[in-house]
This record gives C-alpha cells, structure tokens and sequence, in this order.
C-alpha cells in the first residue's frame, strides 16, 4: 500500500464518497483499482472503505502519472512501486553507510590535527620530510 509514517498518514478517516471528492474522481474509479489491487483501503467493521492520507497521495500521484505524463494505469503502479522500492534501499544504504561508518571510528585510529595520512611517524610536526632518493 503506501508508505510507513509515523505521523497520521496512515490513519484511516475518509469515506469512499469523501475521498472521491478530494480527487474529483469517481467512487467507482476508486472500487476499480481496489478491485484491481491498485489500493487496499482498510475497512471499518461494518466493511465500508476508509481511505487515509497517505491513500489520497497515492491516489494523486497515479492521477498525475496518467494526466500529466500519459502513462497508463499499469505503468503508474510499477512506477509508484519501483519509487517506493527505491526510497526503502537508499534507507537500508544510508544505515549501511552509519554502520560502516561506526566500524571505521572503532577500528582506526583517529588521524590526529595537523598529521596527514602516510606522514612518516619519525619526523616531528614542523619539521620537513626528507624525499626519498631515487
């Protein structure tokens, strides 16, 4: 379905005919691509569809997909879902990146002011470092 957020997004609150209206489309298109697994609104107990936020986004975003560029309705869902996949691996990279960064603060030594990497340890801040001859 949508996205996981932690802020209401994915509270559901808005009746199909609501939620039709926010879109200016009809309730029908709105069955359709439940019907055709677009969309999985969540139920209240007495089975009727309540769609959340972060539903109408979704449900913006394919409306853009097909006005705007002419893609067709297959081609919105895989690229909502390819986008979708996207955003989850630069999360999983961007942890990578802080472990991999946590590794390296515990493993190496910390470079310390004014010590450049691959300085020879003998020869004293200020002072030259003699060239190898050749």
């Amino acid at each position: 379905m949508a996205m996981n957020r932690d802020d209401g997004q994915e509270e559901p609150c808005y009746v199909i005919s609501v939620a039709a209206r926010m879109l200016g489309m009809h309730a029908q298109t709105l069955r359709y691509y439940e019907r055709v697994g677009i969309l999985s609104p969540s139920r209240s107990s007495g089975r009727i569809r309540l769609y959340s936020q972060a539903d109408i986004a979704r449900l913006r975003k394919i409306q853009r997909l097909i006005s705007e560029l002419g893609v067709n309705l297959a081609g919105a869902e895989a690229i909502i879902q390819l986008n979708e996949r996207i955003r989850e691996l630069e999360g999983e990279m961007a942890q990578l990146r802080r472990e991999l960064q946590g590794y390296r603060d515990r493993l190496l030594p910390a470079v310390q002011v004014g010590e450049s990497v691959g300085a020879d340890p003998r020869v004293g801040p200020g002072q030259a470092q003699a060239m190898p001859s050749p």
